[in-house]
């Protein structure tokens, strides 16, 4: 993939950029946004990794938010109080498979190093129009592969939520999974039972509102055994997920409880809101009561 010469950035990121570059810290475009321009995806929430630490980027702007001070990340406001993400250049110390210790004073070499896949691992500088990829990534996107940063089984190790990541971006981009790094998905999947439900709920709720087909995110959850430890009940039904590929929208807890031979159980174990849970369980007694549903 040859990288344009320019992404249009939004002003106000830009502006954040300025000011810290001005006050002597490297500064960044990193992350989901930078990936999604490659592919022709207007996506303009750029995040921004920094020199700087948390304090610091305090210092630079007046408005701010720690979002995640421990993990080096402040919200910088800008005129409109829209929230910007920055984050300063990070190193792990030590992971337990849900969560990371991390330290701060690296190079943005260290920090796009911990990330987990290569495509999420290019970095565009806003102010000098210039790119980082030291793990390739722009060859793994142009290959439509997604591929975990360094030794897979290390990566899912130090979360294993990549795991079901990495499904999810398979699923949205119909991209195929690197086969070392399929691999190491397949050998470390017990390790999901460490996630807590709020986690692996929100995997399963993004997936089903971004894949090109829900059919064929349930299978790749399937297919490595993580259907079998969260979502049990969730019937691999062809006709009913064609259905939902026909909806407009897709509603997270309506495609569940339509996939769920039991969405009361489904939904509790996923944490979510005693609203939804109920109406989960309507959405069933409906479906079952539709003869062609089945």
């Amino acid at each position: 993939m040859i990288f344009p010469p320019r992404l249009r950035i939004p002003a106000e990121v830009v502006d954040i950029a300025r000011r810290l570059e001005d006050a002597g810290f490297e500064t960044w475009c990193v992350g989901g946004a930078v990936r999604d321009n490659l592919l022709g995806s207007d996506n303009g929430d750029f995040d921004l990794a920094t020199a700087a630490t948390p304090a610091e980027i305090q210092r630079c702007f007046r408005r701010t938010v720690p979002l995640g001070v421990e993990h080096g990340t402040i919200a910088v406001l800008d005129r409109h109080n829209t929230p910007h993400e920055v984050t300063t250049f990070r190193r792990d110390v030590r992971t337990n498979g849900r969560h990371a210790v991390v330290e701060f004073g690296g190079s943005l070499d260290d920090d796009l190093a911990r990330r987990d896949f290569t495509i999420n691992a290019i970095a565009y500088h806003p102010l000098q129009y210039k790119w980082r990829d030291p793990l390739d990534g722009a060859s793994d996107l142009e290959r439509r592969l997604i591929r975990a940063v360094g030794e897979p089984d290390q990566r899912f190790r130090e979360d294993y939520l990549r795991i079901l990541r990495a499904l999810r971006f398979s699923a949205r981009f119909g991209f195929e999974i690197e086969q070392r790094t399929l691999a190491a998905a397949r050998r470390n999947v017990d390790g999901l039972r460490l996630l807590s439900a709020e986690r692996v709920r929100d995997e399963w709720f993004k997936g089903i509102e971004t894949a090109l087909t829900v059919g064929g995110f349930v299978e790749s959850w399937t297919s490595i055994g993580a259907t079998e430890l969260w979502l049990p009940e969730v019937v691999k039904a062809a006709g009913r997920a064609s259905d939902l590929d026909r909806l407009e929208a897709r509603d997270p807890v309506l495609a569940t409880s339509f996939l769920s031979g039991d969405p009361r159980a489904t939904l509790s174990r996923l944490r979510c809101s005693n609203a939804d849970i109920e109406r989960g369980a309507a959405i069933a007694e409906y479906r079952d009561g539709r003869p062609d549903a089945n």
